[in-house]
């Protein structure tokens, strides 16, 4: 029964993502192969790949900088409300210490990140 369950649900999926594609697939016409389509219809920018890259590698860092800030906010919580139970401590102790080094790499990601790209863009300009 589970089997069944599961092959009806992926069949759900696949076809709520054919859908849309097959809909689009008929927007298109045999002389343009669509050109036109995406011309009138999608929005693309005219910004430059390395800004764009530059400006996701530090999104993605600044989100894992919150998650690391995060994970030590819990490792304080669980050690203020440990009373005094030792293992609570050493448990809090340990993601509090993960949290830091977590940070630390992310921070050393971002250095490095940013000197790489400013090199990058300093280089081909």
């Amino acid at each position: 029964m589970k089997k069944l369950y599961k092959n009806l649900l992926a069949l759900a999926i696949l076809s709520v993502l054919l859908i849309p594609a097959a809909s689009f697939a008929a927007t298109l016409t045999t002389n343009d192969l669509g050109a036109q389509y995406i011309q009138n219809n999608i929005a693309l920018g005219n910004r430059d790949p390395r800004t764009m890259i530059a400006t996701l590698i530090n999104t993605s860092l600044s989100i894992l900088s919150i998650i690391a800030v995060v994970i030590i906010l819990m490792g304080g919580f669980k050690w203020m409300t440990s009373m005094g139970n030792e293992d609570k401590v050493d448990e809090a102790k340990k993601l509090m210490g993960a949290g830091v080094i977590g940070l630390v790499i992310i921070l050393a990601a971002w250095g490095i990140s940013t000197f790489a790209m400013s090199s990058l863009l300093n280089a081909t300009n």
